[in-house]
């Protein structure tokens, strides 16, 4: 009996294909329409973008997705959402078996102190454009779930086309936490053509490729990253040799013994206020003194102090060329 509903059932499956295939349904969607769909409230396209642009960033930041959020996080929240989704990016990655590396501003947060710097949301990571199609024909549009929150991998049709005519296309592909609005820009890197040993990207970066390769092994946000091989001269390149170096920049001090960028408080000048009520009759404090303090205002006179020097980089290896197995992250 078993088998007898076994034979039936072949023709079935087979009958009921043809009836699918007759009616127009196809195995593949088109890319568009498994786009989610943009409400152009809170898009930079809102009057304004070119058509052919894929991307619409946010019109009140350009490192957030108006399709997620209406606002952007306060400082320590930024920060710690920041590192959860370049921790859920380089486990998902390690997990698809999708070779990327952090480099930029991203590259130069792993040099000080293997973390994001604190005032810089716009986080930048590389792959071959063989990966970036990798990606895209089998897992374009998902979602992925990292300690509760959930992240969706984006990849833009344009990063076929490797040419810098293509603009306004520089990002090939975007990791984006759909609970904030904050993503990673993903760009893919190709040989370029007429110039041996030189491979470059859609956004004008143009890298050696000894320079590149073989990738290294290290940790960032306290998970596994592969980083360039000559980082060092790929960020002195890009952002001079005072980068390496300099110990305070945009409104942050970098702390030698907490290894941590830290804000700095700015105070008041050692004055009192311009314009202050006079003393009454009784003696009363004056209104400045009486809201801020006779000595509320304290200059901070600290000066620059204490540099990194190049041989201070965080512990690296190199990156091994034979196959190896990255243990998930217990997410």
């Amino acid at each position: 009996m078993i088998l007898r509903s076994a034979l039936w059932l072949s023709p079935a499956i087979t009958l009921i294909a043809l009836l699918l295939q007759s009616s127009g349904v196809s195995g593949d969607a088109d890319f568009e329409s498994v786009r989610i769909n943009y409400d152009y409230k809170y898009m930079g396209g809102k009057g304004g973008d070119p058509k052919e642009k894929y991307w619409h960033e946010s019109v009140f930041h350009p490192h957030y997705d108006g399709r997620f959020t209406d606002h952007t996080l306060p400082y320590e929240e930024q920060k710690s959402n920041l590192t959860l989704l370049m921790q859920s990016y380089l486990w998902s990655m390690a997990d698809l078996g999708a070779e990327t590396w952090i480099i930029h501003g991203t590259l130069l947060g792993w040099w000080w102190n293997r973390k994001i710097l604190p005032w810089d949301s716009d986080i930048d990571v590389q792959m071959t454009n063989n990966t970036v199609h990798f990606l895209a024909s089998y897992y374009n549009m998902t979602i992925y779930s990292y300690k509760k929150r959930k992240y969706l991998l984006e990849v833009n049709p344009k990063y076929t086309d490797g040419s810098y005519h293509d603009y306004l296309n520089v990002i090939d592909a975007r990791w984006i936490d759909i609970q904030t609005g904050l993503f990673i820009d993903i760009t893919a890197v190709r040989p370029k053509e007429g110039f041996p040993n030189i491979i470059c990207s859609k956004d004008g970066h143009e890298e050696r490729t000894q320079d590149l390769f073989p990738l290294r092994d290290s940790l960032f946000e306290g998970q596994t990253v592969k980083i360039p091989y000559d980082y060092s001269k790929l960020l002195t390149a890009e952002y001079g040799t005072a980068s390496l170096t300099k110990t305070k920049y945009s409104g942050h001090e970098f702390n030698t013994t907490s290894m941590e960028w830290e804000r700095i408080r700015r105070t008041r000048p050692n004055k009192r206020p311009t314009r202050e009520r006079k003393k009454s009759e009784n003696g009363n404090a004056s209104e400045g003194e009486r809201l801020f303090g006779e000595n509320a205002f304290v200059q901070d006179d600290r000066k620059d102090s204490g540099t990194r020097t190049q041989d201070n980089a965080p512990g690296i290896r190199f990156y091994s060329l034979l196959p190896t197995t990255i243990r998930p992250y217990n997410a």
